[in-house]
C-alpha cells in the first residue's frame, strides 16, 4: 500500500487518532518560530493542520501534504492565518531553492520513505540562517529496539516508520547544524529537534 493511499484512507481517522496526543509538544515546538514580523514559514506535510492552532498570524504559510484528502482537512482550521495549500511530496518539494525563512517537519521524516531526500529537500528550499523545527520518533544511534524494528517490517508500508535514526539522516545534509535536541515523549523515543541552515 502506498504512503498517499494509506493517509487518504486514514484522513477521517486521523484527528481523532492524534488531536490531543503531542497537544503540548507541539505547542512548545512552534513557539520557537519568531513571533513578530512577515516571514514565509513552509509547514512540509501538514496533515489535517493540527499545528495551526499555535502558529503567529503575523507570518504567512505554506501547507504541504501529499494527499488532498489531508489538504481538505486544513481548511476549516485556517481561520485568520494566511496559508496556502499545496499537495506535493516532502521528498522532492516543489518550491525554489532558498524561498523559507523556517520550516516545520512535525511527524514527517519518521513517516516518508526516505528521510534522508526530505531533509535535503528542507535544506535547499530554506534560507541560510533559517530553522527546521523538527518533532518525531527517532531511535538513537546503536539502539537496538528489536520490538520497534520488528513491527517496522509491517508499518512503514502502512502509516510510519519506528527505525529511523535521527543522527544518520542528519548525516547527509551537513548545511544544517543542531541548536537544540530534547526528549519529549515516551522516555525520549520522540525528540524534539531544531537545526539551523550555516
Amino acid at each position: 500500500m502506498s504512503l498517499r493511499h494509506s493517509y487518504t484512507v486514514i484522513a477521517p481517522l486521523y484527528d481523532a487518532l492524534l488531536a490531543g496526543a503531542g497537544t503540548g509538544v507541539r505547542s512548545t515546538s512552534l513557539a520557537q518560530l519568531p513571533q513578530q514580523g512577515d516571514l514565509h514559514i513552509l509547514i512540509s506535510g501538514i496533515g489535517s493542520g493540527l499545528d495551526l492552532p499555535y502558529l503567529a498570524p503575523c507570518h504567512r504559510y505554506t501547507g504541504l501534504d501529499l494527499t488532498r484528502a489531508m489538504l481538505n482537512r486544513v481548511t476549516p482550521r485556517i481561520g485568520k492565518l494566511r496559508v496556502d495549500l499545496v499537495q506535493g511530496d516532502s521528498m522532492s518539494v516543489p518550491f525554489a531553492d532558498e524561498c523559507f525563512d523556517h520550516v516545520v517537519l512535525h511527524l514527517i521524516l519518521a513517516i516518508v520513505p526516505d528521510a534522508r531526500g526530505c531533509l535535503r529537500e528542507t535544506a535547499r528550499v530554506l534560507k541560510p540562517g533559517g530553522t527546521v523545527l523538527i518533532l518525531d520518533k527517532f531511535l538513537r544511534p546503536g539502539e537496538t529496539a528489536w520490538l520497534r524494528r520488528t513491527l517496522n517490517l509491517l508499518t512503514q508500508h502502512v502509516v510510519t516508520r519506528l527505525d529511523v535514526v535521527f543522527e544518520d539522516v542528519l548525516a547527509s545534509t551537513p548545511q544544517l547544524k543542531v541548536e537544540a535536541d530534547m526528549p519529549v515523549l515516551t522516555g525520549g523515543w520522540f525528540r524534539s529537534i531544531r537545526l539551523l541552515k550555516g
